[in-house]
């Protein structure tokens, strides 16, 4: 739910947690990132960072140059300054990712885990089941159908956490019980109503359902489409996942390592809170066939 009024926290000696609800709506995830926004072009002095979360943004201060009180007053003013959430404006990019649905590296992965950890069902077609697809490709066909929101970005390196912003394409899975001691570099995974990419080989707890041949983090520093970032994305970025067979995968991957493949990532638009609700209150109908 949202709070009444949001609830401030001190999170360690440099860092205030602001949190607007307990749940992981987008509505909550929207007035993170509004925040964000608004301190970012505000100029508070001793603000070092920011990590916008589901439904909190964390703010990293230095308390030489601002205290605590100080800097909860300030983001009072500027939440009072906000407006309504429907009045978001949020700069959003949005990035066009390959993906192989059912892919054969996840695949071995499973495997890998059912004989040497527990016996469990191939992770796509468990997946379908439990959300009434037909199987699958049926999945991976829904799973493509929308736009997904980054609400965040961490716990590993680069790795993003999305959700459908098409509530009829909202995927629900369990997490593995015990965990993966490894998944593959690239991995999609699905877990209560996110979607990860995991971007290095990991431990993990997932539903995987694809891979993607793209990098999203750039350690080196290397590749001009980070822009000097070590990671590619960003909270409040948006990915559409294009399907792509075996040939096209490994393809794109030769352009990968060689340093050819192109990023497709349109820059500089602005997400209308206001407008998207307006858009998902008139859908009818199911997820795609």
């Amino acid at each position: 739910m949202i709070f009444p009024e949001p609830r401030f926290a001190p999170s360690g000696d440099r860092y205030l947690l602001v949190q607007f609800g307990d749940d992981a709506s987008l509505a909550l995830n929207f007035m993170a990132l509004g925040l964000d926004a608004a301190l970012q072009t505000s100029g508070t002095k001793g603000v070092v960072d920011t990590v916008a979360c589901y439904n909190s943004l964390l703010v990293e201060y230095d308390a030489e140059l601002i205290r605590f009180a100080d800097l909860k007053a300030e983001l009072q003013r500027l939440i009072a300054g906000l407006g309504p959430t429907s009045a978001l404006v949020i700069e959003s990019r949005l990035l066009h990712l390959p993906a192989m649905y059912a892919d054969p590296w996840t695949a071995a992965c499973i495997a890998d885990y059912r004989k040497n950890i527990a016996e469990r069902p191939y992770d796509p077609d468990f997946v379908a089941r439990e959300n009434g697809l037909k199987d699958g490709a049926h999945l991976g066909r829904v799973h493509a159908a929308t736009e997904h929101w980054a609400v965040t970005v961490g716990s590993f390196p680069g790795l993003p956490l999305l959700r459908p912003l098409d509530p009829r394409c909202t995927i629900t899975a369990p997490k593995y019980n015990p965990p993966r001691t490894w998944t593959p570099q690239g991995a999609l995974g699905l877990g209560g109503v996110s979607t990860s990419i995991y971007t290095v080989r990991s431990p993990g707890g997932y539903q995987l359902i694809g891979r993607t041949p793209v990098p999203l983090w750039n350690p080196t520093l290397a590749n001009p489409a980070f822009k000097g970032e070590v990671v590619l994305l960003r909270a409040g970025d948006r990915v559409k996942f294009q399907a792509i067979g075996r040939e096209e995968f490994e393809a794109i991957d030769a352009q990968v390592r060689e340093g050819r493949y192109v990023y497709n990532i349109i820059f500089y638009q602005k997400f209308s809170v206001a407008a998207h609700e307006a858009w998902a209150t008139n859908l009818s109908g199911g997820p795609p066939p």
